[in-house]
């Protein structure tokens, strides 16, 4: 498989704190990447380097060889726990309002048949969530559920080729988790794309990746807590075997409860 994403001796520091160190990486085009770890281990500050919302402080990280800017950009898209999404605009209309950003750039609105195609694209996107029963409605109207397939059809109406998720299920009961689990999985192979997932939930972790990073620190000093940063100290391939396993505990757990 093709390498999409290096990272190469990534550091990231604030002042005296480091949060992440020596971090070397190659995630391959099409995988599927869970993310684990501790919290304060890094794993948010990792998304947000590979989403462009920073840069490391030292070190490089590059997409298909070139050197990624601390900007977002199109090609990446992001889900967070909590819903972004617009409250004052109806479903199709979260959806659209990034294509309308994207091809009017000073008034953020379309107007005639542009607007008009972006809302039939924001509707195909709906249906592929399946949404395509609430275009019209808006999000205080939604479940968790429902405005989280909603997020994902915002991140997704652009085609990026990287798709990172933050904790995106954490917030939902087992059922509807489960059933976000089967969309994020038909989603990511009828789209081609790359995901990076950050979970708690290792059980998760592995029913969905294809790979599985730990993140945490190598080395701990008592006396300065902040003096090292954390690291990828496991990096495990996922095989058929342990993706049944975490499946079987899944659906048991889900049952319990």
């Amino acid at each position: 498989m093709t390498t999409l994403l290096s990272l190469r001796d990534v550091w990231v520091e604030y002042g005296d704190k480091v949060v992440l160190e020596r971090v070397d990486l190659d995630i391959e085009q099409g995988s599927f990447v869970s993310v684990v770890g501790p919290s304060g281990a890094g794993k948010s500050t990792f998304l947000r380097l590979v989403l462009g919302q920073e840069g490391p402080t030292r070190g490089q990280i590059l997409l298909d060889g070139i050197p990624l800017t601390a900007e977002c950009h199109p090609d990446r898209g992001v889900v967070f726990q909590r819903y972004s999404v617009f409250p004052h605009l109806t479903a199709v209309q979260n959806v659209a309002f990034g294509l309308e950003c994207d091809q009017s750039l000073l008034l953020g609105k379309l107007f005639g048949r542009a607007k008009r195609d972006a809302l039939a694209r924001a509707t195909e996107m709906l249906a592929a969530v399946g949404l395509e029963h609430n275009l019209d409605v808006y999000p205080a109207q939604m479940s968790g559920g429902m405005q989280q397939r909603l997020a994902i059809a915002q991140a997704l109406i652009k085609h990026p080729r990287v798709l990172l998720l933050d904790e995106p299920f954490g917030a939902l009961d087992p059922g509807i988790r489960n059933d976000m689990h089967t969309l994020v999985t038909r989603l990511w192979r009828e789209h081609g794309l790359t995901i990076i997932m950050v979970t708690h939930d290792i059980k998760e972790a592995f029913k969905l990746g294809t790979r599985v990073l730990a993140f945490d620190k190598r080395r701990i000093d008592p006396h300065a807590p902040n003096r090292f940063g954390a690291t990828a100290v496991y990096d495990v391939p996922v095989t058929k075997k342990t993706q049944a396993e975490a499946i079987a505990a899944d659906l048991a757990g889900g049952a319990a409860a």
